[in-house]
């Protein structure tokens, strides 16, 4: 049985999300955000005290794209991979760590010094700079989906889960009322899978049944 710790609307939804399109059997242990402050036993099982942490056996993950990625070639064959024989496998990989990288790292920044630091801490101009930064490197996006219904491979894969976490981060921290117009329809048109609605019901019906309150 795969063991996926999670905390609600974190980027532990990416293999959460993965899972889910897959059809594969799992446990969802939810957390409160942040685990290291206020799950402090988590630490024993996740040393870093980051989400997500996922068990499969002997295998023992952080990264949410690379748990993506791993359980797409694990589990598959899956058109939610692109193989290395196809055209589009560089730009596979690349929309998979740019997800990360370079569209949810500057949004931390943002949720950080926007909203979770005490008033006294908080950094206008830092979420100043990286709202400036997430939309500018946002345009790659639109750029590509004004071309195509998916990211790569003329199909939906898992660099559109990649992504598409970060479009819901912007949505919940009020970035996407900047979305352009090619981001913001293949916004919807990624919030229409039964994959991506299967994997928000888990999460929220879970926390409820765990009696985990969302963390931001």
């Amino acid at each position: 049985m795969i063991t996926l710790y999670h905390c609600q609307a974190a980027r532990s939804f990416r293999p959460l999300w993965m899972l889910e399109e897959l059809e594969l059997h799992y446990e969802l242990k939810m957390l409160p955000f942040p685990p290291r402050v206020f799950a402090k036993d988590y630490l024993a099982i996740n040393p870093l005290g980051t989400i997500p942490f996922m068990i499969d056996g002997d295998t023992k993950m952080t990264e949410s794209t690379g748990i993506c990625h791993y359980l797409g070639t694990r589990y598959g064959p899956t058109p939610l991979t692109v193989d290395l024989s196809e055209p589009d496998y560089g730009a596979y990989l690349n929309w998979l760590f740019f997800s990360d990288a370079t569209l949810t790292f500057p949004q931390t920044l943002v949720l950080r010094y926007g909203a979770l630091e005490p008033a006294d801490r908080r950094q206008p101009q830092v979420v100043e700079d990286y709202t400036k930064w997430f939309l500018g490197r946002l345009r790659a996006v639109e750029t590509a989906t004004g071309n195509a219904e998916w990211l790569c491979g003329g199909r939906f894969t898992a660099a559109d889960i990649a992504i598409g976490y970060a479009l819901r981060l912007a949505d919940t921290i009020g970035l996407g009322q900047h979305f352009g117009p090619n981001v913001a329809a293949y916004w919807q048109r990624l919030q229409q899978r039964d994959g991506y609605r299967r994997a928000v019901q888990a999460e929220q019906s879970e926390a409820t049944r765990q009696g985990v309150a969302r963390g931001f």
